[in-house]
């Protein structure tokens, strides 16, 4: 399940491409409304969810949280770094806790080897913005805060898939590129549509390697 800015809990299309024979447990809760980091609306999502898998585990939860706002270093302010750092970094972590026991009980379940989406997984979206050795389009937006909440989301998912190594739960943050949305704009390289495309390949083949490291819609390593 993908979790979006906005609260709401969606259904991820992943169910397109990783179903087949293993039958991944994927849930459209996209009426379930909440505030990102808020622990009882998270709590509340994780009971319905548990409650539409029927004693099923999770396979893959996706967090796609992600704001940003607009502003240079010389500009930048306690209440914009604040914000932000919520939705796209305390967001996923609580976010992540709260569904971590059914994805656990989704690879304790699975009769499959190793690591995969298909079995138990955690992705968070993150992007090259936050790689510090990179720092992709500085000269087009210095967005400190997103800059710096992306980065430290890369730590986390480091910190999952340690955490949940011995679990077989894989855990790696994906750049999904630069893409025509709201926050990328009409000049981003990448159309909605093929940038799904490409996650959604990459993903249904990521294996125990890729866990713990930072990976672009295609695959490709990101320096941190």
């Amino acid at each position: 399940m993908c979790y979006h800015p906005t609260g709401r809990f969606l259904s991820c299309p992943c169910k397109l491409e990783l179903t087949g024979g293993s039958s991944p447990h994927l849930v459209d809760s996209n009426r379930q409304s909440s505030v990102v980091s808020d622990p009882t609306s998270i709590k509340a999502a994780a009971a319905r969810v548990t409650e539409q898998l029927g004693g099923s585990g999770l396979n893959l939860l996706i967090n796609n949280a992600a704001i940003a706002k607009v502003s240079t270093l010389a500009a930048e302010t306690r209440e914009n770094m604040m914000e932000v750092y919520e939705t796209n970094v305390v967001g996923p972590m609580m976010v992540s806790q709260a569904f971590t026991p059914l994805i656990k009980k989704a690879a304790q379940e699975s009769p499959q080897k190793g690591m995969s989406c298909s079995k138990a997984a955690i992705i968070n979206l993150s992007s090259e913005g936050g790689s510090i050795t990179n720092v992709l389009l500085f000269e087009s937006g210095q967005v400190v805060n997103y800059r710096c909440s992306k980065a430290a989301l890369n730590m986390l998912t480091k910190c999952q898939s340690l955490a949940y190594a011995e679990d077989k739960i894989l855990c790696v943050a994906m750049h999904p590129g630069w893409v025509q949305t709201d926050m990328g704009g009409a000049m981003a390289k990448l159309k909605v549509d093929q940038s799904v495309h490409d996650i959604l390949n990459t993903i249904s083949k990521l294996s125990e390697k890729d866990t713990g490291t930072f990976v672009n819609w295609e695959g490709k390593p990101v320096p941190w």
